[in-house]
């Protein structure tokens, strides 16, 4: 299985600009310097990084209270990610995943187990792995 993206840029960094598509077409918006150094309109690499570890890791808790046996009614994932400038240059150090999840009949301290045992099976959790994952799990 393989998906794509495209992106196309336009003229310099500070005053360029380009758009990012998906190659299914679900998606198709703008970004700019503006839109990923500061607080500009547009999306950003970051955010669709972020957008793609919450949608995988809502998949990969799922998939894991079902193999547990559990029924899941919920799970809504916010990931956060950070870009930080270091000395290597613009890089992002850290993303944190903040889930919540309302599941019938499991405890709360099975459910931390699983939740952490999907953060680490998570697909996109491993393509990531020079990256500081951090979750924080809730059941409601």
């Amino acid at each position: 299985m393989k998906r794509h993206a495209e992106a196309v840029w336009n003229n310099d960094l500070k005053d360029g600009s380009g758009t990012i598509k998906f190659g299914s077409g679900a998606f198709e918006g703008q970004y700019s310097f503006s839109s990923r150094f500061e607080n500009g309109v547009g999306t950003n690499p970051e955010e669709l990084i972020g957008a793609a570890h919450a949608g995988c890791y809502s998949m990969a808790l799922t998939a894991a209270l079902g193999k547990a046996g559990y029924e899941s009614i919920q799970v809504a994932t916010i990931a956060t990610v950070r870009l930080d400038k270091t000395d290597a240059g613009f890089t992002i150090t850290n993303i944190h995943l903040e889930t919540e999840a309302f599941i019938k009949k499991i405890d709360e301290e099975h459910f931390l187990e699983i939740a952490k045992q999907a953060k680490e099976n998570c697909p996109v959790s491993r393509a990531l792995t020079g990256v500081n994952i951090e979750l924080t799990a809730r059941l409601l």
